[in-house]
Formats: structure tokens, sequence, C-alpha cells
């Protein structure tokens, strides 16, 4: 059975195999970098978030920087993106056999590895309350906050870092 890709399917399949980004992420480190600021800029977003939140003033510097720094943050996503040719953001029927199988192998390492950030949360969360005399209700919100975010962006990490190089060319010059 053939699934026909419509129009919408066909144009992510051309954006996400769009190579004009190619040297962000030609090579296993260079990937690891794009992640890793990826996550750095998650983790500053969500800092600043926090503190707007928690902030007794009204720190309206806190939400001008969050908008400098999405922009960045958004080519980072496109990047590893890029970089695993749209696994996690294409339809199933946009895959091949080959890519329906890597998503799920990058699936199931992104559950395991929030599954443990998940306990850790809690085990702080829990550890804090009874350190405190009290649940810390305050910092439960900004937590669960950042633990959904981490939730829903594990898969994008997992499969950047686990992208292989693809094969060199060769451009039919034998030695």
């Amino acid at each position: 059975m053939t699934t026909r890709l419509t129009r919408y399917d066909r144009s992510m399949l051309r954006l996400m195999n769009d190579r004009r980004g190619r040297p962000l992420y030609v090579t296993a480190v260079r990937r690891r970098l794009v992640v890793a600021v990826h996550q750095a800029l998650t983790a500053a977003i969500g800092g600043l978030m926090t503190y707007f939140y928690l902030a007794e003033a009204e720190p309206i510097w806190s939400v001008v920087v969050i908008a400098v720094l999405l922009l960045p943050w958004m080519v980072a996503t496109g990047a590893i993106n890029a970089a695993t040719r749209g696994l996690l953001e294409l339809r199933e029927r946009a895959l091949d056999e080959r890519q329906s199988a890597e998503r799920a192998r990058v699936r199931a390492r992104a559950h395991r590895a929030m599954t443990l950030l998940l306990a850790t949360a809690a085990a702080g969360l829990l550890i804090a309350g009874a350190a405190d005399g009290d649940a810390p209700m305050a910092h439960a919100a900004p937590v669960l906050v950042a633990v959904l975010t981490v939730h829903w962006l594990m898969p994008l990490w997992v499969a950047g870092l686990m992208a292989q190089d693809e094969p060199v060319e060769d451009d039919g010059l034998a030695a």
C-alpha cells in the first residue's frame, strides 16, 4: 500500500533536505556543538522566564532578552532538524523504513532519559520540601515547566546527537 504525499509533506521534505545550512552540522563535533548551544539557549530562556515569574518587581528586561534569544534558538532548532533530515518533524508517511526505525530508537532513548530526569526532579522537590519543612510551592511551577520543556525537546536533542555523518561523495577520482 503506497501513501501519497500531500503538498505539505513534499514541502517539508524539501525544507528538511535543504543542504544550505550543511556547514553547521556536517561533522559530529559540529552537531554536538549545535545541540549544546540549543540546550544552553533553552536553559537561558527558561531561567529568564523563571526569573520573570518569581521576581517581585516587573523585570521587563527579561522579556526583551528572551525575545532576543529566541532567534538563535530557532536557528539552532532548524540546524538540528536539518542534521536529522526532519526525522522528528516529518509525518510518518514521508519517512522510509530506515528513518521510521531511527525515529523509534530516538524516541525510546529520549524516553529513558526523561524518566531519569523526572525522577531526579521529583526527588529534588521532595528533598527540598523535607529540608525546608514545607513543600517548595513557589518553585514547583517553574520546575514543572522546565521538565515539560525538556520533555518536549529531548527527542530533538537525542536525534541531533545520534545523527550520523553523511558519506563522503566520491567525485569519480580513483587513485
